[in-house]
C-alpha cells in the first residue's frame, strides 16, 4: 500500500494546498479547526474536503483538543503534512508520527519565521523569497530543513498574487520531496544558527499610513496589506483605502496633498506617493485622477 499523509490545515491557503496535494498523495486525514456557528459559508478546508471526496475530516480548536484527539486515536501515516494551520503543534502529536510532521513554511527560512512570511517579505522589498519545507519541533519554526527553493520578487508583486506562486511551489517540493523523504532518501540539515526574521500576526491597526515614512516603504506596504489589514488613510475629510501607487520623486510636508498634472498624490517622509488606485468609504473603487473630480471641493 502507498503511503499516505494526515494533513492539517485551516486557512484559505491549506484549502489550495489540499487540493494540490491529493492529487498526488493520499490523503488518510483531514484536521482542521471547526466551522463557527455563526459562519454561514463552509470553512476552506471543510468545503475542500468535502468536494475531495475526504470523509475523515477532523476537528480541534486548539492545542489540548489536538493533543486529546491524537491520545484516543491512532493513525497508519508515518508523516503529517502541515501548510496554515494557526494551532500550535505539541511534542506528543510530533512523535506520533514515524518521520514527524513536514511543515511548508513560504520563506527561505531562517528568514521570515513566524505567522505572516508572505505579507512581511513584500513589505520589506526583498528581492526573494521561497518556500522550505522543515520538521516541525516544538520552537517556532526552527526545525530542520528537507528542501528549499528561492522564488525571485517582482517590483510590483502583491501579496496575494505571491501566496498563489508560493501555493504552487509548494506543491512542487512536496510532490518531488515527500516520496524521498519517505525512502529515507533526503537527509533533513539544521537551520542557520545566524540570520532568523520574524514576521508577526497583523492587527487592523497596522493599515493605517504613516506618512512620515518614505513613499517607498508606504508604496510597499499597498501592495503588503492589498487584502489585510488594507492600507487605510483619509484624504480630503474622507477616510479612503489605497489599493494602488507609484513613487515620485519631490520634498514637502509629510501628510500633505500633491496635486500635479491631474495626479492626486500625497507628500511623505522621503518622495511623493502618487495614489493610482483607491476605494473611498462607501464607494466603489477608483482611480486617483477620478476622486479628485468627484471630491475636488474638499480635495
Amino acid at each position: 500500500m502507498a503511503d499516505s499523509v494526515v494533513f492539517f490545515g485551516s486557512g484559505p491557503v491549506a484549502a489550495k494546498a489540499l487540493a494540490l496535494l491529493a492529487q498526488h498523495s493520499t490523503i488518510e486525514a483531514v484536521i482542521t479547526k471547526p466551522q463557527p456557528e455563526h459562519h454561514k459559508e463552509v470553512f476552506p478546508v471543510i468545503a475542500t474536503s468535502r468536494d475531495l471526496g475526504i470523509t475523515n475530516v477532523l476537528t480541534v480548536s486548539n492545542k489540548r483538543e489536538l493533543a486529546d484527539l491524537f491520545a484516543d486515536q491512532k493513525f497508519t501515516s508515518r508523516v503529517g503534512v502541515v501548510i496554515d494551520f494557526g494551532i500550535i503543534i505539541t511534542q506528543d502529536v510530533i512523535d506520533s508520527f514515524e518521520l514527524g510532521i513536514v511543515n511548508s513554511h513560504f520563506s527561505l527560512l531562517p528568514k521570515w519565521r513566524g505567522a505572516d512570511p508572505i505579507t512581511f517579505s513584500v513589505l520589506k522589498g526583498d528581492s526573494e523569497t521561497g518556500v522550505s519545507l522543515m520538521l516541525i519541533v516544538e520552537k517556532l519554526d526552527e526545525g530542520p530543513v528537507l528542501v528549499q527553493q528561492a522564488l525571485p520578487l517582482t517590483a510590483d508583486v502583491t501579496t496575494p498574487v505571491l501566496t498563489d506562486q508560493l501555493i504552487q511551489l509548494s506543491d512542487d517540493l512536496l510532490k518531488a520531496t515527500l516520496p524521498l523523504y519517505l525512502a529515507s532518501s533526503i537527509e533533513p540539515q539544521p537551520q542557520p544558527e545566524t540570520g532568523a526574521t520574524y514576521s508577526s500576526k497583523l492587527s487592523k491597526e497596522d493599515g493605517t499610513i504613516d506618512w512620515q515614512k518614505s513613499a517607498i516603504d508606504i508604496e510597499r506596504q499597498i501592495r503588503a496589506f492589498i487584502e489585510w489589514p488594507k492600507s487605510r488613510t483619509t484624504i480630503g475629510g474622507r477616510d479612503v483605502v489605497i489599493t494602488a501607487a507609484h513613487v515620485e520623486s519631490g520634498t514637502g510636508t509629510p501628510g500633505v496633498i500633491w496635486l500635479q498634472d491631474r495626479q492626486l498624490g500625497m507628500q511623505t517622509g522621503e518622495g511623493i506617493l502618487v495614489i493610482d488606485q483607491l476605494i473611498p468609504a462607501g464607494k466603489k473603487p477608483m482611480s486617483g485622477s477620478d476622486f479628485l473630480l468627484g471630491y475636488k471641493p474638499t480635495v
